[in-house]
């Protein structure tokens, strides 16, 4: 969720990263030798900050907007779904909750598949580390925190919104999480959204991660599902580490993987997308529900949208000191407004709009999902 440089290979790259760490041994072939999975890592400068929680203490009113979210779906309950279970909180910190207790309406109605992948468990245990399917009358905020506010330097991209914890920019309807961004004046910013993080509640090193999402698109958007290392607050960012599993902007209809990381000190990134992944792509309306998926080991961080690879790295023997990628992980979801990302000129007629998540799901690494 930082502002993104195109990758390239060029001499002055090559002298920086000669200077910066050794590559040798560092590109591992994927998919039977077909295909090297990791080019040359580029080091960049950054100023970004560490990510910050702000606490909310005012008192929110109800939105009676309904959205306007560019999904066409129709509207469904859940089906085949698999037990949930709740794990431990390792934090007592309650998020500090709205007062308004309205329901919302949402003119993005959707239809959920019957598309649970995971292999049937023959007893009671759950087949999951952690999972959030939203079928109840609420976000469960024993899994989830909201960040409220507009951050340092908006969050550190120079960002439009001011997250909230309010049910405007953040419910559970018909078994579907809606992440609104909403154009109005709140707190001196012009826009609103959500952001909702599982730190301190749910942090987990390696595994396969399953979610169904449908993403919103507009000039100026920019939708993310993503994970911080759970170290943040002690060794602040890039040197946590942040693994993008999703992330879209303005109207590509493309979606992004990246990997952030600090090399020697220095901002380091590597990332593919569904546009250009060596040669090949995958179209997409992103405003539909997708299944996408991350898989990581000791050995990779791969990112799929329908079984389709659009990202992979190498962290192997911390390959580029990319040593953060072996510890525990914590889960965002969120929707911007504006950055230096995807620019700052916004179109206001989009709002309400809204990021669609059905479920995620966290298994044990090595689980085959049919």
């Amino acid at each position: 969720m930082r502002n993104k440089k195109s990758l390239h290979t060029s001499a002055s790259f090559m002298a920086k990263m000669a200077t910066a760490f050794a590559v040798a041994g560092a590109l591992v072939a994927c998919d039977g030798g077909e295909t090297i999975c990791e080019e040359p890592i580029e080091v960049v400068d950054s100023s970004s900050s560490s990510t910050d929680v702000i606490q909310s203490s005012s008192s929110e009113e109800t939105n009676s907007n309904s959205s306007s979210s560019q999904q066409a779906l129709s509207s469904a309950p859940h089906n085949d779904r698999l037990s949930s279970s709740t794990p431990e909180s390792s934090s007592t910190a309650e998020p500090k909750s709205s007062s308004s207790e309205a329901e919302h309406e949402s003119s993005s109605s959707v239809t959920v598949a019957s598309c649970s992948s995971a292999i049937p468990s023959s007893s009671s245990e759950s087949p999951y580390l952690w999972n959030d399917e939203f079928d109840g009358a609420a976000i469960d905020t024993s899994k989830w925190t909201f960040e409220i506010g507009t951050g340092s330097s908006g969050w550190g991209n120079n960002e439009k919104e001011y997250y909230t914890g309010r049910k405007e920019n953040a419910y559970v309807q018909d078994g579907i999480l809606h992440i609104r961004a909403n154009k109005e004046d709140y707190e001196s910013s012009g826009y609103t959204s959500a952001r909702m993080i599982t730190k301190g509640k749910f942090s987990f090193t390696y595994g396969t991660v399953e979610a169904r999402i449908a993403l919103p698109v507009g000039k100026g958007i920019w939708p993310a599902f993503w994970m911080l290392g759970e170290n943040i607050d002690a060794v602040s960012w890039p040197t946590c580490g942040e693994i993008d599993i999703i992330e879209a902007v303005n109207d590509e209809n493309i979606v992004y993987g990246t990997n952030h990381w600090s090399n020697n000190g220095e901002h380091a990134q590597y990332g593919k997308n569904t546009k250009d992944y060596y040669g090949t792509s995958k179209e997409l309306d992103i405003t539909q529900f997708h299944t996408y998926k991350l898989t990581w080991d000791k050995k990779l961080i791969t990112v799929y949208v329908d079984d389709f690879k659009y990202h992979e790295i190498s962290i192997e023997d911390n390959a580029g000191n990319t040593g953060a990628f072996h510890k525990p992980f914590f889960f965002l979801l969120n929707v911007a407004v504006g950055g230096n990302w995807p620019g700052f000129d916004v179109d206001d007629t989009q709002f309400p709009n809204e990021m669609l998540v059905d479920y995620i799901r966290v298994y044990k690494a090595g689980t085959t999902l049919l």
